[in-house]
């Protein structure tokens, strides 16, 4: 392959590789082992990557996996634990591995199998998917699914793939963008800095160049293609951007309480309170984004009823009554 071919390797399945390297060391793996090693980064190299582009495109990895639950564990020098110019890094199996007294039941696996199969196969690469595949090597053999289908459901939206492939080449995008209230969709020009996930939905967190000031786009509002363009910017940019954008989602939340009232032992209960506090009628759940509450509210039907705000409840209200409307059911 000449030197600076780009190599497009899907970010998820280079995750995936970092971590079973990770996990396979007790000693830990240096940086330049990683980069050198590693599939994903390996490929990269070999392409004609800088070294100071690859150790970025490593941090990010490294804040991606643990955001995402990843407990990656940095060993220093033993005499400097403080130096770390030569930090080995790891996964701790024992934090990350199944206890070897768990067994499953043809049952369980069945279960773990069909839940693999909930994601939809364009939502991951061939690799990524393999890890789904590994469950059969526990050697218990199942023979019937348990039901005779099971959802499909998307792991990302359409632009996640297109936004972090400019994330990492640190270019501006072009994509239409519509809000709620809005009859057509705006162009948004951004340079994106940071994908974040919260109350699980994935947000790109950027600088939009046409109003000179940062902002956080919901990738569900997307509703065209993201284009990468050539303009380029500074990729200092990124450096933090990930926390500043969750901080800022945390502060809209926090301004905006909703109190429920759900039914004990519901889907709605079992969402809902996970991210919510006691309240005396009910519980408190903070939201940022009225429009998007309202659709996850009036998703579980009787199961839940706003108290406040009003402004919600109405929302909810119209979300409902246009789903009676459209199934032809009587007011």
């Amino acid at each position: 392959m000449p030197a600076n071919t780009p190599v497009k390797n899907p970010p998820e399945e280079r995750l995936v590789n970092l971590v079973v390297a990770l996990m396979a060391t007790d000693q830990g793996l240096t940086k330049d082992t990683i980069l050198s090693s590693v599939a994903g980064y390996r490929e990269q190299s070999v392409a004609g990557a800088s070294k100071d582009a690859l150790e970025k495109m490593f941090e990010r990895d490294k804040e991606s996996l643990r955001g995402l639950g990843v407990p990656i564990e940095t060993i220093g020098d033993w005499a400097d634990p403080d130096d770390l110019r030569e930090a080995r890094y790891r996964v701790p199996t024992a934090e990350y591995a199944l206890p070897e007294d768990i067994v499953f039941t043809p049952a369980e696996l069945a279960l773990l199998n069909l839940a693999g199969g909930v994601w939809s196969e364009s939502s991951m690469s061939d690799d990524a998917r393999s890890g789904l595949r590994k469950i059969r090597a526990l050697g218990i053999a199942v023979d019937e699914p348990i039901i005779g289908y099971s959802p499909r459901i998307s792991m990302r939206d359409p632009a996640f793939p297109v936004l972090h492939q400019a994330i990492e080449q640190a270019r501006v995008v072009t994509f239409p963008y519509l809000k709620p209230g809005e009859e057509h969709p705006r162009t948004r020009r951004v340079q994106p800095l940071a994908l974040v996930e919260y109350e699980a939905r994935w947000h790109v967190f950027g600088i939009d160049l046409d109003a000179a000031a940062d902002r956080t786009f919901l990738l569900s509002r997307v509703v065209g293609p993201v284009t990468v363009t050539r303009s380029a910017f500074d990729p200092v940019l990124r450096e933090g951007a990930g926390e500043r954008a969750l901080r800022g989602l945390e502060e809209v939340a926090a301004r905006n309480s909703s109190l429920l009232e759900v039914n004990p032992g519901t889907e709605a209960a079992l969402r809902l309170t996970r991210r919510a506090t006691p309240a005396e009628q009910g519980i408190r759940v903070p939201f940022v984004d009225i429009h998007i509450f309202a659709d996850e509210l009036a998703s579980y039907g009787p199961e839940v009823r706003v108290v406040e705000p009003a402004a919600l409840r109405e929302q909810v209200i119209e979300r409902l009554a246009a789903a009676r409307d459209l199934n032809g059911v009587p007011a």
